[in-house]
């Protein structure tokens, strides 16, 4: 199905209190910046068109500034009426995420594939594509437990 865009949807949902256009900013900005820049920033105020962005240092302040033209066309894109017309920089510790990001590894080391997706993954040429492939169809399916045999249903995902 096919939606028309509706520019002001944003502005509705969002504009009517200076946190609420505050929220909806810092939400769209890792999407404007990208992860890394995001996890190295934090947007701070939005006051009269003039997003405040807190950066750690002089170095990250002026890579901001050189990119702003393509960072406020993609908040325009996410906040249409409600993106900033300018961006402003202060310096200071930007905060970190609490712990890693990356997801806990499996409890215990995976068990190789059944005989029957090794079998298939023998279509792969590239060793190098197939060797992880195999490592990761084991883990996935070791989070099964083991391979039942007879008429049942299928484990969900």
């Amino acid at each position: 199905m096919d939606r028309t865009r509706d520019p002001d949807l944003a502005a509705r949902l969002f504009g009517a209190r200076p946190e609420h256009t505050l929220a909806l900013l810092r939400a769209v900005w890792p999407g404007a910046v990208g992860d890394e820049l995001a996890r190295r920033t934090e947007v701070v105020a939005y006051d009269h068109g003039v997003l405040r962005v807190k950066v750690s240092d002089l170095r990250w302040q002026r890579t901001l500034q050189r990119m702003r033209r393509p960072i406020l066309g993609r908040l325009r894109g996410a906040a249409g009426q409600l993106a900033p017309s300018a961006l402003g920089f202060v310096t200071g510790d930007v905060p970190q995420p609490a712990g890693p990001v990356a997801p806990p590894g499996p409890a215990e080391p995976p068990r190789e594939a059944p005989e029957l997706v090794r079998e298939a993954a023998q279509s792969i040429p590239d060793p190098e594509i197939r060797k992880p492939f195999l490592a990761v169809a084991a883990r996935y399916l070791a989070r099964f437990g083991p391979p039942q045999t007879g008429g049942g249903s299928t484990p969900a995902a």
